[in-house]
């Protein structure tokens, strides 16, 4: 397949700048996949969806404040530094921009607030996509310096103003761009399907015999990296490391056994369940693990029943796992999902991070 086969033209002020004044006050589209009737309703809706016995599995990673700001220590010159992935403590593989000036042996000095810190960082060396290998000093550990440094690395079709005040949407987004459960750190975009998620609405939905568990997928450039192949079979994922527990793995194997519904919300914990169901004969099995799986059509799922997620980029990986999932064959799910979504710019829909959710059944 092409990738521009997954490509779709968006109006510019359909792309939300801002969360919903209330993370369960977005829009919801609901997809029958089997028919193809669509229904527009309210995000809380979705508590009509679900019934007793369903398993909805959500990915608890944290978003760390991953985007750091420095300076060259002979030259002043300054850079913005994204924290991909750590090798270990205070070594990390990261995005870099200028990169071109930051050769192996640069030596950067990270800023708070404009100000010089005792915190420095040298590049150790570069791979064959750019990126910079950093070993941070200074710090017993950098992550536990990213909430005093770091910024929120928002996507860049956010627009931000820096400098803005307190009431502003940029001094919301370290809560908002954030799910009210996450937990472990090390994503650095976040899992958005989750955003629309409340303590009270998780409570309503338990009240209804519904189970909830959690996995961990660190969000990294397998998921946000954009298809630059004209194929969906030359493009390479980015290997991104994920967690199940044991409790996650026998709520989800007794579902399956017994017939019961498992819905994951988001494409990330879609591809953690896959993953695992891939490497273990269908069944989920606890431990830690690493994941390059890119879903696109044509597609068997192995665990999952349902999936709730928001609106994705054109030509995205994200775009076409839910195109996979849609339907199955090679175009039927591209096509109704392309249909889909041209229904949801005609009801103008918000899109992509803090845009509204849409619940495939």
């Amino acid at each position: 397949m092409q990738t521009a086969d997954f490509n779709f033209e968006l109006p510019p002020e359909l792309i939300a700048q801002t969360p919903a004044p209330v993370r369960d006050a977005s829009r919801l589209l609901v997809l029958h996949r089997n028919s193809g009737k669509i229904e527009h309703r309210k995000f809380r809706d979705v508590l009509e969806f679900l019934r007793a016995g369903d398993v909805l599995v959500f990915n608890n990673s944290r978003v760390i404040p991953a985007r750091l700001r420095g300076v060259n220590a002979r030259s002043g010159g300054h850079f913005e530094i994204l924290l991909l992935e750590e090798n270990v403590a205070n070594d990390w593989w990261t995005m870099m921009r200028p990169g071109k000036r930051a050769r192996v042996g640069s030596e950067i000095i990270l800023l708070d607030g404009g100000r010089s810190t005792e915190i420095r960082a040298t590049v150790l060396e570069t791979n064959d996509e750019g990126h910079r290998r950093l070993r941070f000093r200074g710090a017993k550990n950098i992550l536990e310096e990213v909430d005093r440094l770091g910024e929120v690395p928002l996507p860049p079709y956010i627009n931000r103003n820096p400098g803005t005040p307190s009431t502003s949407p940029a001094s919301l987004d370290r809560e908002r761009y954030q799910t009210v459960f996450a937990q472990p750190p090390g994503s650095v975009a976040a899992p958005t399907a989750g955003l629309h998620f409340t303590e009270s609405l998780l409570e309503e939905i338990r009240g209804r015999g519904v189970s909830i568990c959690f996995v961990t997928l660190h969000v990294g450039l397998g998921t946000f990296a954009p298809v630059k192949a004209e194929t969906l079979s030359a493009h390479k994922m980015h290997e991104e490391r994920y967690a199940v527990s044991a409790e996650t793995a026998r709520v989800i194997n007794d579902a399956k056994r017994e017939e019961r519904r498992v819905i994951a919300v988001g494409t990330t914990s879609m591809r953690v369940l896959e993953s695992v169901a891939e490497q273990h004969e269908n069944a989920m099995i606890a431990g830690p693990g690493r994941t390059r799986i890119f879903i696109y059509p044509p597609r068997d799922f192995k665990i999952v029943d349902a999936l709730l997620t928001n609106f994705h980029l054109p030509c995205s990986t994200l775009l076409m796992l839910v195109s996979a999932f849609a339907a199955p064959g090679e175009t039927r799910g591209r096509e109704m999902i392309l249909s889909t979504y041209a229904e949801a710019i005609r009801e103008r829909y918000r899109f992509f991070s803090y845009g509204d959710a849409m619940l495939l059944l």
